[in-house]
């Protein structure tokens, strides 16, 4: 079962954990908050979230929803490199979108990118907006240099942009 805890007394060995219902006494503690995925706070991201949008490609790419669809990542280092690549298992296609010319990713991240047909990257490009009811049907992009606008058609979307830990 899980209860919430409600006081940490660090000051002497055993160190006491509290929460409403019972004390417990411990000479290690582990404090494991976790973290939260980043998002880019999109018009309709609110709606999207979970029904099409993820920051989890090994969690959720391999759910019906996604499958044998065009998939969008977003990000440019390791964790969309390795997002979009894990992807490719079960998209017709991914699209990998970041806002620079360069990938931040290493150097062997970058190769099995470029050299995965089933992945398109995106340069320059920022997603302004995510489109859908029930499902993600496209994200609209700006090219950060020309400005100019599009949408891309997809069947889902992942952040890989980074995250905040939950401290």
């Amino acid at each position: 079962f899980t209860e919430d805890v409600t006081k940490v007394d660090l000051s002497k060995r055993p160190f006491t954990v509290s929460s409403a219902e019972q004390s417990l006494t411990t000479q290690a503690l582990i404090i494991a908050t976790g973290a939260t995925a980043k998002r880019l706070n999109l018009p309709g991201e609110q709606k999207l979230w979970t029904r099409g949008m993820s920051a989890c490609a090994v969690c959720d790419g391999a759910l019906p929803i996604f499958r044998n669809k065009v998939l969008v990542v977003v990000g440019g280092g390791d964790s969309a490199a390795e997002e979009s690549t894990f992807l490719t298992k079960f998209a017709s296609k991914v699209y990998l979108i970041h806002r620079r010319e360069a990938l931040r990713a290493s150097k062997i991240m970058q190769e099995r990118v470029l050299n995965n047909k089933k992945i398109e990257v995106v340069w320059n490009t920022t997603v302004t907006d995510v489109l859908g009811e029930d499902g993600e049907s496209a994200v609209r992009v700006k090219d950060v240099k020309t400005n100019k606008e599009r949408e891309l058609t997809c069947g889902g979307v992942f952040y890989a942009i980074g995250f905040t830990p939950n401290t």
